[in-house]
């Protein structure tokens, strides 16, 4: 087994590929492409497991290429759907796909000898005549072929259009077009992609009597049975305007410890030693979440940047580990004032910031409630628990003249003095 199969195999990233990958990988040097169609502004962290396969095979001597599907994204992929996908206005799909883009460059390294592509199917299906393309390639397909494809046999009883039953047959005229431009002979995809996979393997070997391979990644549920990468709020997206850093990163805070482990195999590069040691400890300490806040810290760290990372622990610390709010950097603060309510409190005539009223302003509520609150022992500032004989909140001691407000164990608002 080539050292690239042999670290996807102790990931579990792994799911199925034709008999003779290993060899062809063997000899070395060969280059693989993997599809990303630009259905939505951004991908989302399901997109990761093929992402971080590609970063494998680049690590172990091989070219990635990353396939933007600014053509195949008109159409949508079938598979693992139920109904028809909305078309997007091409203006839409040219706007997703360099956003795309953009993200994938993060985790590809585009220079040297192995250096990284990036390609847009665009480029050669729009120019496709629709009499070529079925003299050409939809010649080479049975229909009987097609309906046994997983893609397309799901699809059977609640109907599929001609536009998506086409996809297979695009995706596979892609394969053949790489193979052509670029010499890829490896295509990978989740394990829903076997059948379109495997017809591009078809089309290069009936057109030009070519050998191309296919591998296939699991598909990641929790352990709870559950989608991977959905919170109640939607899905994890790694455009930060869509997912904050903050969010993202809590994400990966909230992992199940039965996933953790599983996940540091996923989506980082850490070694198996390094993991090994992780796994260790947290069976030990589980109350520690090591293995989260390794994952955390690594992936965000390579989606958002350093900065963002150690802004978002720094938040994550301060809401759910009482962290002092002193410690808070400027990122810190300014990401903590992303996440949370802020508001505006002005002093009196003397210079102080009433108890009360701030807190009453800060979380909408009456002044004899937070009378009564204040007396429950159940406010606090920057972290210091307020007495009934606090009635006033002191100077502000975070930059910008703010203060940090809590109202029982999990409500917060930032404030800014004013006057």
């Amino acid at each position: 087994m080539t050292e690239f199969l042999s670290e996807l195999q102790w990931r579990g990233l792994h799911f199925q590929s034709d008999p003779t990958l290993g060899e062809a990988l063997a000899k070395g040097g060969l280059s693989a492409y993997c599809g990303f169609d630009p259905t939505a502004s951004s991908l989302h962290l399901g997109h990761l497991v093929p992402v971080m396969a590609l970063m494998h095979l680049q690590r172990a001597g091989n070219r990635p290429i990353a396939l933007v599907g600014g053509g195949t994204g008109m159409i949508g992929d079938p598979g693992g759907r139920t109904a028809e996908r909305q078309l997007n206005a091409p203006d839409v799909v040219e706007r997703y796909t360099d956003g795309i883009r953009s993200q994938l460059e993060r985790f590809l390294d585009f220079s040297g000898t192995h250096g990284a592509l990036m390609r847009n199917n665009a480029d050669w299906l729009r120019p496709l005549g629709a009499i070529d393309f079925l003299r050409d390639i939809g010649k080479h397909f049975t229909v009987n072929y097609m309906l046994q494809k997983d893609s397309v046999k799901s699809r059977m009883e609640d109907g599929i259009s001609y536009t998506e039953f086409s996809y297979m047959l695009l995706q596979a005229y892609d394969y053949l077009e790489l193979f052509r431009r670029e010499g890829v002979t490896l295509q990978i995809g989740g394990s829903d992609q076997w059948g379109n996979i495997t017809a591009g393997m078809e089309l290069i070997r009936r057109v030009d009597g070519g050998d191309a391979h296919a591998l296939t990644l699991p598909l990641v549920t929790t352990a709870a049975g559950t989608k991977f990468g959905k919170t109640e709020a939607g899905a994890v997206w790694l455009d930060a305007e869509r997912t904050s850093p903050y969010q993202f990163y809590q994400f990966w805070i909230n992992a199940d410890d039965r996933d953790a482990g599983r996940y540091l195999r996923y989506f980082t590069l850490l070694s198996r030693e390094e993991i090994n040691t992780i796994e260790r400890a947290m069976a030990e300490h589980p109350e520690r979440r090591e293995a989260q806040r390794a994952l955390a810290d690594d992936v965000t760290t390579r989606v958002h940047g350093a900065e963002a990372a150690r802004a978002a622990g720094e938040v994550s610390a301060l809401l759910f580990g009482k962290a002092d709010p002193s410690t808070l950097s400027t990122p810190g603060l300014d990401a903590l004032a992303r996440e949370i309510p802020t508001a505006t409190v002005t002093r009196d005539a003397s210079g102080v910031i009433g108890t009360v009223g701030a807190f009453a302003t800060a979380f909408g509520m009456s002044k004899s409630e937070a009378r009564r609150l204040l007396s429950q022992g159940a406010l606090s500032v920057d972290g210091r628990k307020l007495g009934v004989d606090d009635t006033a909140l002191g100077e502000a001691s975070l930059p910008g003249s703010r203060l940090l407000l809590r109202k029982g164990g999990r409500s917060y608002c930032l404030v800014t003095a004013r006057g």
